[in-house]
């Protein structure tokens, strides 16, 4: 069977354009899981032009604590950095 993973990295960039933290990346993952989504995914990138670190570990445990059975996808380059990173949120 075929999951649905939404990727939050466009959510991010139209955030990034302007600092006035919308849309939240957080708000939307929320709604993109309550709506049927069965995970979420990330690129986070070394200069955060898109997902930023802080997202990484701010959706981690919201993924935890309200939706335990979705996918949380982090993909990237694996740099002691990135994996630091996704060892770290997770």
């Amino acid at each position: 069977m075929t999951l649905l993973s939404v990727n939050l990295n466009a959510v991010a960039m139209l955030r990034n354009r302007r600092d006035i933290g919308w849309p939240s990346v957080t708000g939307i993952a929320r709604l993109v899981l309550e709506a049927g989504a069965d995970g979420i995914t990330v690129h986070p990138r070394p200069d955060e032009r898109h997902i930023r670190k802080s997202d990484v570990y701010k959706l981690a445990p919201m993924l935890k604590a309200d939706f335990p059975n979705a996918e949380f996808n982090i993909e990237g380059y694996p740099t002691k950095d990135f994996l630091d990173l996704v060892e770290q949120a997770m």
